[in-house]
């Protein structure tokens, strides 16, 4: 599909699903130029996500696996190994920017997603210059920024966040494994409820959580979280509410 300039809202049906092999998905997406913060956070309570200029969200007619989360920063305890991980790393330098792409951006996405397509058997190809920014870059406004994690002045971790007032939705992050010593990928996440505390945001959208699942399930030890619990559109009301075991 060639995309113009103009903003415009469609559906994927019956496309392969992402999480399962033996599902199919209906995807809506909405391509927006210019994303005001306050639709973008209409958005994000709404269960939508965002790539670039992209934002999509999941309307299968015959699944609800894919469950909307977002972590209770405000009253987050950090627990005593989520310290040890924070101790780890008090060597690590942490930059934050608006989104950039360069050589070192590439080279550890690839090396990123050769790892997991070996351990968790995810599709991999090399990523190309265009595809990065219009995933990662493409889209930026104020609120847009990545996370650069290095480790003796090497690129080890970037993470694509976005910071508005009431909320922090992490986008995507990718790390290289030969520090899993570090576990990047959970400091990275304390990384932005630490700033979540500190700006006072009260919460932290993981993006689609699925219990249990190889790839997703990880997210529930992040808790307090809340899930979102029914599918509204965007002009009705949502409820949120505190996940249970």
């Amino acid at each position: 599909m060639h995309i113009l300039n103009e903003d415009l809202e469609f559906v994927e049906e019956n496309r392969e699903c992402s999480y399962f092999d033996d599902e199919i998905s209906d995807m809506r997406y909405r391509y927006i130029n210019h994303c005001t913060v306050e639709d973008y956070q209409n958005m994000l309570e709404h269960g939508w996500r965002r790539f670039g200029k992209m934002h999509f969200v999941p309307e299968c007619k015959s699944c609800t696996k894919c469950i909307s989360m977002r972590i209770d920063a405000k009253n987050y305890k950090f627990s005593k190994s989520e310290k040890r991980v924070i101790s780890k790393n008090k060597d690590t330098k942490l930059y934050i920017q608006t989104p950039t792409i360069t050589k070192e951006h590439l080279d550890l996405y690839d090396k990123y997603h050769r790892f997991m397509n070996q351990k968790k058997d995810w599709p991999y190809q090399p990523i190309t210059p265009d595809d990065y920014v219009r995933s990662y870059v493409q889209g930026k406004d104020k609120f847009t920024k990545e996370f650069l994690y290095f480790k003796d002045e090497k690129l080890v971790a970037v993470a694509l966040v976005d910071i508005l007032p009431k909320s922090i939705s992490a986008i995507y992050c990718f790390y290289d494994h030969e520090y899993a010593d570090l576990s990047l990928g959970k400091f990275s996440i304390l990384a932005q409820i630490k700033i979540a505390k500190e700006l006072e945001i009260p919460h932290i959208y993981l993006g689609y959580w699925i219990k249990n699942h190889f790839s997703m399930g990880y997210k529930e030890l992040y808790k307090p979280f809340e899930v979102l619990k029914n599918r509204a559109s965007l002009d009705e009301e949502t409820i949120w509410e505190k996940y249970e075991l």
